[in-house]
């Protein structure tokens, strides 16, 4: 899995895609991000990137012909699928990063400023992808967002693929809650099925809390919850029971 940053400021982007997880798996070759400088390809002797929009306006627009030099290189001329960070894309979830997770390669272009030149958008960028609806100074929190959610899934990177389709959103519901050490926090026990040792009731025990949880927190995501099998209705009616 190899994925390029288009940004103005490749230090914040390695700063963190260097640490933690993503780093080591960097470390060890399984995944690439790589953070390229888009003033590197600007024209002039200042490395000026963006200019006043048409039509006036506050602010100032990225230039079209240095982010499609630096795309074209990082492109080596051949369609890789682009994707801007966009506060008018379409909201990145999940499913969004499982797509993704089958590009071996892709490029994230971040704005700055106003925006970026339309022009570059239409020749270049395959989708716009927004990571909620605010707007951010830059485009590089959203893309170090993105990258992070598509790496944990390459193999090797995560010990298993169970410690992420075991996670919120996989399957449409958050996750249960988790605890660890001591037993007893501040007057706070663990729940009893968690020290038992039943397995079969524990998993029970986490799939009721999921459920109850993603009911509770993100009506939502629950009204469009399909039961997975019989253990699912059933504690589907145990909630609907619990509420009458």
């Amino acid at each position: 899995m190899k994925i390029d940053i288009m940004t103005l400021f490749p230090e914040m982007i390695n700063a963190v895609m260097r640490e933690s997880i993503i780093g080591r798996a960097q470390d060890k070759g399984v995944v690439e991000v790589k953070a390229t400088n888009i003033r590197d390809y600007a024209l002039d002797k200042h490395h000026k990137a963006d200019d006043a929009p048409y039509g006036g306006g506050r602010g100032q627009v990225m230039l079209a012909e240095p982010l499609y030099l630096c795309h074209q290189a990082l492109s080596a001329g051949e369609h890789v699928h682009t994707v801007f960070l966009s506060a008018q894309g379409q909201p990145f979830n999940q499913q969004k990063a499982r797509e993704l997770l089958t590009k071996e390669h892709f490029i994230l272009v971040c704005g700055h400023y106003e925006g970026i030149d339309q022009r570059f958008i239409d020749e270049c960028v395959d989708e716009e992808i927004s990571i909620g609806d605010f707007v951010l100074t830059g485009g590089e929190i959203p893309a170090m967002a993105v990258a992070d959610a598509v790496c944990r899934m390459v193999p090797g990177v995560l010990p298993d693929e169970e410690a992420f389709t075991a996670e919120s959103h996989w399957d449409g519901l958050l996750e249960h809650p988790q605890y660890t050490r001591p037993e007893n926090w501040r007057g706070r026990e663990v729940p009893e099925v968690l020290l038992s040792g039943h397995h079969a009731n524990i998993e029970a025990w986490r799939r009721e809390m999921s459920l109850r949880r993603t009911k509770k927190d993100r009506p939502d995501l629950f009204a469009q919850f399909q039961p997975q099998d019989k253990r699912d209705k059933k504690i589907l009616d145990k909630i609907n029971s619990d509420e009458r």
